[in-house]
C-alpha cells in the first residue's frame, strides 16, 4: 500500500508547487506593470508619441510671434520670450555658456555693456523649462524696464485681473497660471532647495500657495492641487531700498503647446 501512496504524495507536491509558482509569476508580473504605472506618471505628460507603438500624434499648433532666427543671429544665447501682460515684461530670455554674472550688464540683443541688463536664467536651470523649479532674473528699478513692473502685481486688482504669463521657445508655447506674487528673502532658490527630493518640492509648492509674508497676493481660483509632476516658473526680482529681500511672481505650467 505505501507503494500506492508515494505517487500520489509526489502528485499532490508537484500540483502544490506549480500552484505556487503560477501565483509568484501572477504577483511579479502584476507588481512589473504597478512599478512602470507608477514610473510613467512621473514623467510631464509633454510627449506625443505613444510607448507602445510609437505612433506619432498629430499636435494643433498656434502661431508664434517671436522670430528666433533673427534673433539668434544677434546673439544666439537667446533661447525664449517672456511675456508678462499688463506689464511692460515682453522680453527675449538669455542664459550664458559662460557666467551667471553676465547678463546683470549686458545686453541680451548684442552681449553689449548695459546697466539694465536682460532676463535670464542661470546654468543652474537647463533651457527646457522641463526643470521642477526655472528662476528667471530681471532687474527692477531702471525705469519702467526689465522687471521693474512686476511689481504691479502687489496690488490685489492688478493681479486678480491678470492670471497669466507666457514662455516662446523655438518650438513651443508655454502658459503658466500665475498662483503668487510675493515679498520673498534674497537666498538663491535653486542652490538652497534640492529640488528631485519629492518632498522638498511638494514642500515649496506649498510655499507659494501661502507664502509667509504680509506682502502678498495669492490666487483664489486654482481648482486643483499642485504635484511632483508640476513645473514652476519664479520671476524674481529686486525690491527698492530693500537688498536683502526679492520680489517673486511665480507661475505653474497650465498649457504646453507646439507653435508654427
Amino acid at each position: 500500500m505505501s507503494d500506492n501512496k508515494n505517487p500520489n504524495k509526489k502528485r499532490t507536491l508537484l500540483v502544490a508547487v506549480a500552484i505556487l509558482l503560477i501565483v509568484f509569476g501572477a504577483l511579479y508580473t502584476g507588481y512589473y506593470f504597478y512599478t512602470q504605472y507608477e514610473a510613467s506618471r512621473e514623467q510631464p505628460s509633454f510627449t506625443t508619441t505613444t510607448s507602445a507603438q510609437t505612433t506619432s500624434v498629430k499636435e494643433d499648433t498656434v502661431k508664434n510671434p517671436v522670430d528666433f532666427r533673427e534673433l539668434q543671429k544677434q546673439n544666439e544665447e537667446i533661447y525664449a520670450w517672456l511675456k508678462v501682460p499688463g506689464t511692460k515684461v515682453d522680453h527675449p530670455v538669455v542664459q550664458s555658456a559662460v557666467s551667471d554674472d553676465f547678463y546683470l550688464k549686458h545686453s541680451a540683443y548684442d552681449k553689449s555693456w548695459i546697466a539694465s541688463g536682460a532676463i535670464y536664467t542661470e546654468m543652474s536651470n537647463t533651457k527646457s523649462f522641463n526643470d521642477r523649479v526655472t528662476v528667471i532674473y530681471g532687474h527692477n528699478n531702471y525705469g519702467d524696464t526689465m522687471f521693474t513692473t512686476l511689481h504691479y502685481f502687489e496690488e490685489k486688482e492688478f493681479f486678480e485681473k491678470h492670471e497669466y504669463f507666457y514662455i516662446y521657445t523655438p518650438e513651443r508655447k508655454l502658459t503658466y497660471k500665475i498662483v503668487s506674487a510675493f515679498k520673498y528673502d534674497d537666498r538663491h532658490i535653486m542652490n538652497s532647495f534640492d529640488f528631485q527630493d519629492n518632498v522638498v518640492f511638494r514642500s515649496f509648492l506649498d510655499m507659494i500657495r501661502n507664502p509667509m509674508t504680509t506682502n502678498k497676493n495669492v490666487a483664489s481660483n486654482i481648482k486643483r492641487d499642485f504635484n511632483i509632476r508640476d513645473r514652476v516658473v519664479v520671476l524674481s526680482t529686486c525690491i527698492t531700498n530693500q537688498p536683502d529681500s526679492r520680489y517673486l511672481v511665480c507661475g505653474v505650467l497650465e498649457k504646453n503647446e507646439k507653435t508654427d
